[in-house]
């Protein structure tokens, strides 16, 4: 699929209304209702459906802009692609429908059936996480408060005993429909009743414990996958993991903003980590090997001798994999000549012998041939 903005024919600075005017052409050119259910129609009209749902949010665009689709849909979330239906759905919640356009999809009754309840709204949940379980990938148990079907009533928000009674403003479709024409055709467009809000019908006993809404709070676990490789800027989408809607209506979603916590032993850069050794004057010049943390545990590196301070060496592999990806970043290790800023008598003798005897540095050569600390990190990173 094409990038949304090209598919709606806008420049990516764009307001909110010229996307909504694009939107509307191109939902109006390619919707099946006009192009006898073709096919190909079919999959442009969700295209632009998809596009416009993206950009017509200011998140959910600012996602798409920095970190293209994979950003809006969750990163490795595995939230389920935008489909036809979907589209249809944001078309008619925003323009209404075209005459005949409920006859054609089978969605007389139906419609009426959907516009009696109400979505639940989303939850957002924030879930704290270490680079471990980034590296590794995590499953996590959390607590939700959320709104759930009142037991006392059902969800139906009456009491018990009594039933909800039609609307008598819509008849208990929960529609109020107006008729339009145009040089396109005829038009229908559909808005919630005015008297009953959409539901089709009136509560006129309400039920004591939750005073009509057909649900109350209450607390759920719920299981969270999150996959290896995410980063503070990724969430997880649970579709219909959310609160239930009033009187019936379905669960909305439940959104999980994932926060990678800061580890004291490294500093990420992508899928690479980037880890300070201190070394001593001793070992930087005539070499070592030591241990090192790594997200798994520890791993030996070697100090070539003659090591400079700010020099960095490369741990392959042992990094952050990338998110939905198998291959995994690689470790740097940027070593640092500790000073020590005491000595005693026995080792401040010793270093003014080496002194005497020391061979002096190259400042001016070294100093024009040594590149700086991010410079190396770069020549690490690039395998240069």
């Amino acid at each position: 699929m094409s990038d949304y903005y090209e598919l709606l024919g806008v420049s990516r600075d764009a307001d909110a209304e010229e996307i909504k005017k694009a939107y509307r052409q191109l939902a109006l050119k390619y919707h099946p209702d006009r192009n006898q259910g073709a096919k190909d129609a079919e999959a442009r009209f969700r295209e632009v459906t998809e596009a416009y749902e993206v950009l017509r949010d200011s998140e959910k665009r600012a996602m798409y802009d920095r970190y293209g689709k994979q950003g809006v849909r969750g990163g490795a979330a595995g939230q389920p692609g935008f489909d036809f239906s979907d589209a249809i759905e944001v078309f008619m919640r925003d323009f209404g429908g075209f005459s005949g356009l409920e006859d054609l999809f089978g969605m007389r009754g139906a419609r009426g059936h959907r516009s009696s309840t109400r979505k639940g709204q989303t939850v957002r949940i924030r879930l704290p996480l270490t680079l471990s379980d980034v590296a590794n990938g995590v499953t996590k148990t959390v607590r939700v408060s959320l709104l759930d079907e009142c037991e006392m009533c059902g969800g139906s928000g009456t009491e018990q005993g009594s039933r909800p009674s039609p609307c008598s403003t819509c008849g208990g479709s929960g529609e109020e429909r107006h008729v339009q024409r145009s040089v396109f055709g005829q038009f229908v467009s559909v808005q919630p009743c005015r008297t009953c809000g959409g539901e089709g019908r009136i509560i006129e006993k309400p039920c004591k414990k939750c005073s009509a809404e057909g649900r109350t709070r209450s607390e759920r676990e719920i299981e969270v996958e999150v996959p290896p490789g995410v980063t503070s800027e990724n969430f997880l989408t649970l579709r219909g993991r959310g609160s239930v809607g009033p009187r019936g209506g379905p669960r909305g979603d439940l959104v999980v903003l994932l926060e990678v916590e800061a580890d004291s032993r490294f500093v990420r850069q992508g899928s690479d980590l980037v880890h300070e050794l201190p070394i001593t004057f001793t070992q930087a010049a005539l070499g070592t090997e030591l241990n090192v943390p790594t997200i798994d545990g520890t791993a030996r590196v070697k100090i070539p001798h003659g090591i400079q301070s700010g020099e960095v060496l490369k741990l392959k592999g042992l990094g952050l994999p990338e998110l939905n990806g198998s291959i995994r970043g690689d470790q740097l290790v940027r070593v640092v000549v500790w000073v020590p800023d005491e000595l005693t008598d026995e080792q401040e003798d010793l270093l003014r012998r080496l002194g005497e005897i020391e061979t002096p540095p190259p400042a001016t050569v070294r100093r024009g041939s040594r590149k700086g600390f991010w410079s190396r990190v770069k020549e690490a990173f690039t395998g240069g």
